[in-house]
């Protein structure tokens, strides 16, 4: 199967969701924060929204992968379930004692039921521990509320965890400690399960911080990465080092972001939707600005230039006259609410034709009236962990050259 990605807006042939599930019943009004939520999803409404964005997926010929079916069928990999196994084991708050209780557990569990533990994390009193069967001192002093194993709610995200750069994919290294476990599962994936035998790599989860949210493929050879709240300078500068050794870009323009939550990725305020058109939130257009990143001549140094306006950068890098803007909103408050509520964050599934969320009523008919076409989907619960369809889609296949099919 040949996997392939190297622009934004080409048509999409495959993309990987992840369904939410039992992992979003585990937010309470005492973790939604550390667990990065701004609310309390009602679950069932939630998975509905999502079962909507993917059946629209597949009404315009878009094969949908989901992430849980993909662990499970990994799972069932020896190497694969020993590996993932051991990384939850070596927590260091677990403890001896604890750590022997888990292993027990998660030895009988088949796969779908493991898959289910590494999403959905392990509460406290489902260990059903005892006199019989004693946790040790770590298992007693816990809050019963508490977790073993943690929930991955972001997993709902998937496309922070990998991000796929012609025809290799690039295993990123999340930020936050509440997601950085997503991309154990993520890389064993890529690595174990059958679908993606001989996968190449472009980045590693033991890289400097880098998330998929920050990376947009302008163009074939071109890419932008956001740097800001949580990819970092060296991140960007070992994914450039990365992609330019592969032969994968010949440009990489890194464009700072202010470290804000409602900043928190490139594409919370830029998303392409067509060749030449970027959806852009206009409070920040005009100062957002470039440095343009090229391979030295001695293959080793890389050569910075700028800053420069972000769409002057781009449109030198990509070879065009100049980018066409779509702002979000029409005016600067309107422009402030929709951004907030992922009016940015759009899809693109072929070049002029997008997904969004139904509530961004404005950015939505600024997007019609410059001729894209926007499938609008409910996304009231989706949202309330701060992302878009672009942000829950990670494209597997799109077609080459920024083309059309």
């Amino acid at each position: 199967m040949t996997h392939y990605v190297d622009s934004e807006v080409a048509q999409l042939g495959t993309v990987l969701l992840h369904r939410p599930g039992p992992e979003l019943a585990r937010l309470t009004p005492r973790n939604n924060d550390s667990l990065l939520f701004d609310a309390i999803p009602w679950v069932g409404r939630a998975q509905e929204e999502h079962d909507a964005f993917a059946a629209a997926l597949r009404s315009r010929g878009v094969e949908v992968l989901y992430l849980a079916d993909l662990l499970t069928e990994t799972l069932a990999v020896p190497e694969a379930r020993a590996e993932l196994t051991e990384q939850v084991l070596r927590s260091r708050r677990l403890g001896q004692t604890l750590r022997r209780r888990v292993a027990d557990h998660l030895t009988y569990l088949d796969p779908a039921g493991l898959a289910d533990v590494l999403t959905a994390g392990l509460a406290h009193e489902e260990l059903r521990l005892g006199a019989d069967r004693p946790g040790g001192l770590v298992w007693t002093l816990m809050n019963r509320h508490d977790f073993v194993i943690d929930p991955l709610p972001n997993l709902l995200f998937t496309r922070d965890s990998s991000v796929w750069i012609g025809d290799r994919v690039g295993v990123t290294s999340l930020a936050m400690p509440a997601r950085r476990r997503e991309t154990t599962l993520t890389d064993a994936i890529y690595r174990y399960h059958p679908r993606f035998v001989g996968t190449e790599f472009v980045y590693h989860p033991r890289m400097e911080h880098l998330e998929g949210g920050d990376v947009l493929l302008l163009a074939p050879g071109v890419l932008a990465v956001g740097v800001g709240e949580r990819t970092t300078p060296a991140g960007a500068e070992r994914l450039a080092r990365q992609v330019f050794a592969a032969g994968l870009a010949h440009t990489i323009l890194v464009v700072p972001i202010a470290q804000e939550r409602a900043t928190m990725h490139l594409d919370t305020i830029c998303t392409m939707v067509d060749a030449d058109t970027v959806l852009m939130y206009a409070n920040v257009a005009d100062e957002l600005s470039a440095y343009t990143v090229i391979a030295g001549a001695d293959g080793e140094e890389l050569r910075v230039d700028g800053p420069a306006p972000f769409l002057r950068a781009a449109a030198d890098a990509m070879d065009l006259d100049q980018v066409r803007v779509i702002d979000t909103g029409l005016d600067p408050v309107t422009a402030e609410r929709e951004q907030w509520d992922d009016g940015n964050n759009t899809l693109a599934l072929a070049p002029r034709l997008c997904v969004g969320y139904e509530r961004n009523v404005e950015t939505n008919a600024q997007l019609e009236r410059a001729g894209i076409e926007v499938i609008a989907i409910a996304g009231s619960e989706l949202g309330s962990g701060r992302g878009g369809p672009r942000c829950m889609s990670c494209p597997l296949v799109r077609e080459p050259g920024g083309a059309a099919a």
